[in-house]
């Protein structure tokens, strides 16, 4: 007996049947990780069904990771994991603690039986296209974080429409999908907004921000507080060679910066808050005990993975603005 069995007056479609076979095969060790499953040919030909009722079961597997398809050769058990009901494709800019809370939240409410796989661009565009085209096809949802990464949407439009998600950061050509995403223009503006009266005991306010890794938003909500406020204020791209002087705030976009001024502050017998102010962006519980505690602004990476998790789950479509807001502590 053939490794696929189709019962013509059964009430299960045809392609289930495809798959609960394979499964079953799986199960029993007919098929084992590495062997190569019947062609779409010889079960179509065999129970004389359409090509696209093969397809549609050989596609069911190959997104819950089950299968492979090898250009040229065929189709392949890839995992001998029945019970994956779903696998999602996770591509993130780049790794760190508040991403990690993000993608534990999200597995975790995803449940046992969803695989998540995760990917990272680190802000290059001809990484993220080939990490995408590679994988096409073989996932049954895709969360694509895009960062500032221009013309996206060209390699993005080309995966099944429905199941992508747009997480963190988004632009206007991604208008169309689904998305969890922080207003960052809004939120450095309210969060300093909400930390005035502690600003305007510092001479300058300066903002440490790479326009290539940073997202846009945070520099227009940056210039547009200053100038509300009348701020004096400077934007510099690195502190290499930044001679510190009393009376500064810096805002600290990236934690590797953060813990070089801290130690500058230190080295050059500064006081941290009373000579020198910190804002970071994105808490962690590290800032809540660094220098007694560091004064950010940030949005709840838990709730965001949370409720991306929902919306998959529930094939919901949204657009959901994440909750920001600053953390007074005492760098400020």
């Amino acid at each position: 007996m053939g490794i696929v069995i189709i019962k013509n007056k059964s009430g299960t479609p045809k392609y289930k049947q495809i798959v609960a076979s394979i499964e079953d095969a799986i199960v029993n060790g007919s098929l084992k990780k590495g062997d190569k499953l019947p062609s779409l040919n010889s079960i179509k030909n065999q129970y004389s069904l359409s090509r696209d009722t093969v397809l549609t079961a050989f596609n069911e597997l190959k997104t819950r990771g089950i299968i492979q398809s090898v250009v040229g050769k065929g189709y392949y058990v890839l995992s001998e994991d029945i019970d994956v009901n779903q696998k999602i494709f996770l591509l993130f800019d780049e790794f760190n603690s508040f991403k990690e809370d993000l993608y534990n939240s999200f597995t975790a409410c995803l449940g046992e039986n969803v695989q998540v796989n995760i990917f990272f661009h680190h802000f290059n565009l001809d990484v993220f296209n080939k990490l995408i085209n590679d994988n096409a096809g073989d996932y049954s949802y895709y969360v694509i974080m895009p960062a500032n990464l221009k013309g996206t949407e060209n390699v993005i439009n080309r995966l099944p429409y429905g199941k992508v998600y747009i997480l963190d950061q988004t632009h206007s050509e991604l208008i169309d999908y689904p998305s969890i995403y922080q207003n960052f223009k809004k939120d450095i503006y309210e969060g300093l907004q909400d930390g005035l009266k502690q600003i305007k005991k510092y001479q300058k306010i300066i903002l440490l921000y790479n326009e290539e890794r940073q997202p846009e938003g945070i520099l227009e909500g940056f210039n547009l507080f200053c100038a509300q406020y009348g701020i004096q204020n400077k934007i510099i791209d690195t502190l290499i060679d930044r001679e510190l002087s009393k009376g500064e705030l810096y805002i600290i976009l990236d934690d590797k910066n953060l813990i070089r001024i801290i130690k500058r502050i230190k080295d050059e017998h500064l006081t941290l808050a009373k000579d020198i102010g910190i804002i970071s962006y994105n808490d962690t519980l590290l800032k809540e005990i660094v220098g007694d505690g560091i004064t950010t602004i940030s949005t709840n990476f838990n709730l965001m993975g949370e409720r991306l998790a929902e919306m998959i789950l529930n094939s919901e479509f949204a657009q959901v603005e994440n909750p920001n807001r600053l953390i007074l502590r005492k760098s400020l």
